[in-house]
């Protein structure tokens, strides 16, 4: 009976956080057009990748609120410094990445990256930066989406590959034991596939959340939109990847 127990606890401890920090500063849902002005003062912050190349405003999905929910969440239980709004958008083809070690790209397969773009993105990766890849190919446009990023990682790195995510990796051990990737796309039910890239170097630079949408989960997270276990799954894998970039 303890393991249950434990587990519930958790939820409540996750879905508690966020509720009641939105109470209290009654932020409410922001529109996709708020733009962080100020840098985040925080160790720990979130970068939004934007970029003039994608085709539609696939970038913004889920933002800020997404953002704020799972930022609040780190700041509730781990000992990340962050805070709600540690956030900023940036521009890909700005030197303003390389401030943010972690970066969240939201529909990777609709970006036409320029040449300045890519070699951004490659630099960033040699550099030690960390990037999340969410919300592609889960609502019917899956096998062109994957192969639109796949060309952006080939002019990037054409030495290498995205590889699936196993299901042993550390990340998934880190803070929050993660027994399975068998998740599914919060709205189409698609099953998801998790993927990893690694830098020059060998370590993990991207985790690929391929026909999933993980932001969407922690954008809704306050509301009674999905079910409670795949939420819960989607906070503690966003936990474990925030720790993970930060120590490694």
């Amino acid at each position: 009976m303890l393991r249950p127990r434990l587990a519930a606890l958790l939820l409540l401890v996750l879905f508690g956080a966020v509720l009641l920090e939105a109470q209290r500063q009654r932020f409410g849902r922001r529109p996709a057009a708020f733009m962080q002005e100020d840098d985040p003062q925080t160790e720990f912050a979130i970068a939004r990748w934007y970029s003039d190349g994608w085709v539609n405003d696939g970038w913004s999905h889920d933002y800020p609120t997404a953002e704020e929910h799972i930022l609040q969440i780190l700041k509730e239980v781990s000992a990340i410094h962050t805070d709600r709004l540690s956030y900023k958008v940036v521009d890909l083809a700005s030197d303003e990445i390389f401030k943010y070690p972690f970066s969240y790209v939201s529909h990777p397969g609709e970006v036409l990256p320029s040449d300045e773009e890519i070699e951004n993105l490659r630099e960033y990766v040699e550099r030690g930066g960390f990037i999340m890849l969410d919300d592609f190919g889960g609502q019917g446009q899956g096998p062109w989406e994957m192969e639109a990023f796949r060309d952006i990682l080939r002019r990037a790195f054409p030495d290498r590959d995205m590889y699936r995510l196993p299901e042993d990796h550390e990340l998934l051990r880190l803070s929050y034991q993660i027994d399975d990737l068998n998740m599914e796309h919060p709205m189409s039910g698609a099953k998801s596939a998790f993927y990893g890239f690694n830098d020059s170097k060998g370590r993990l630079a991207m985790v690929i959340c391929y026909a999933n949408d993980v932001g969407d989960y922690w954008e809704f997270i306050d509301q009674p939109y999905y079910k409670l276990k795949p939420s819960a799954e989607a906070l503690k894998l966003g936990v474990n990847i925030a720790l993970y970039a930060l120590t490694h």
